[in-house]
């Protein structure tokens, strides 16, 4: 499993320099918890086949009631590892492979990498003693391709807990250049969006589509069943109109600079629209102005541009601080 971090691409290298074939697994999280660029790179430069697997709907039910629970926020690492190890586990099947490997380091991260949740996800994935762990092989039993001599185990680091020291020093053995620098990078992790992940799952998802969006930009509940997302620079524009769904309305401004906003609800009304609308111009340099019209279209429906005027005394009611909330108001 390679994750474009630098762990995962140590784990990669000292197996190939036991002359085992490796093959590489990303699992393409919408809310990152990777870098799949990074991984691509890693996976070019070390020479090895690298599978992308999307994340699938199978996985809405670990984000909405994990059997081993979440961390500090909504982040459910433990029952995320076995997903993803369960993935790569297909994957092995699919090519014959011998068995699984990651570059999870004992006591590196408190809730998923200590020894007891790296055995719950041992048995959970159903992978017992063929899941190797490379970079922390000596902390660990052995396993199957150790004890069938698939791998040295002799040969293997022995690194544990927080300190990257070890990590860096087999960096530059390799010569590795192009990893993620550690720290962070999931989403689940942090507590704004744990909230607004919450807020969307608690009305109702069918789809890991659905959520795509809510890693971008700022987020207001106009209703029970309508939010919109709002851009905070080009780049977020761009990604949340990349993202929209087929039903979703997107507005956008073009007689002023100002953000995109992404509207999502059952139904939608045009005074919806004008709310959003004014959420546009407020958060742009034209908001002590008139309200000055923007397009809004639904979906991938560019030829049928509607012109929309804000509501900016409608929108400011939806002005809260991140996180907090006053009945379906909400921003964050």
């Amino acid at each position: 499993m390679l994750s474009g971090g630098l762990d995962s691409a140590l784990a990669c290298c000292v197996l190939k320099d036991q002359g085992i074939e490796v093959h590489a697994v990303y699992i393409a999280m919408p809310w990152g918890c990777g870098n799949e660029t990074r991984a691509k790179r890693i996976a070019e430069d070390l020479a090895i086949p690298l599978k992308v697997i999307p994340l699938g709907d199978d996985y809405l039910p670990i984000l909405t009631d994990p059997k081993f629970g979440f961390g500090s926020a909504h982040n459910p690492c433990v029952d995320c590892h076995i997903y993803m190890v369960k993935k790569a586990a297909e994957h092995m099947r699919e090519i014959h492979g011998a068995f699984v490997f990651t570059g999870e380091v004992v006591g590196q991260r408190p809730m998923s990498q200590r020894r007891e949740c790296l055995g719950w996800v041992e048995r959970e994935s159903g992978l017992e003693g063929r899941i190797l762990r490379p970079l922390s092989a000596s902390f660990l039993d052995p396993t199957i391709p150790e004890n069938e001599g698939v791998v040295d185990r002799t040969r293997l680091p022995s690194i544990n807990g927080r300190s990257r020291k070890a990590q860096y020093a087999l960096a530059e053995k390799y010569g590795l250049k192009h990893f993620a620098q550690p720290g962070g990078g999931c989403l689940l992790t942090e507590k704004h969006f744990g909230e607004r992940l919450g807020d969307v799952l608690g009305r109702g998802v069918s789809t890991i589509a659905e959520t795509a969006v809510l890693g971008l930009g700022r987020y207001f509940r106009l209703s029970e069943d309508a939010f919109v997302i709002l851009g905070r620079d080009q780049k977020e524009n761009e990604g949340i109109i990349a993202r929209a769904l087929a039903e979703d309305w997107i507005i956008r401004p073009f007689s002023f600079p100002g953000p995109v906003a992404l509207l999502r609800a059952r139904d939608v009304s045009q005074e919806m629209l004008a709310k959003a609308a004014g959420l546009c111009q407020y958060f742009s340099k034209s908001r002590e102005q008139a309200p000055r019209p923007v397009k809004a279209w639904r979906g991938s429906s560019v030829d049928q541009v509607q012109d929309v005027l804000p509501d900016l005394a409608g929108a400011s009611g939806f002005l809260v601080s991140p996180g907090e909330s006053s009945n379906s108001q909400k921003e964050s």
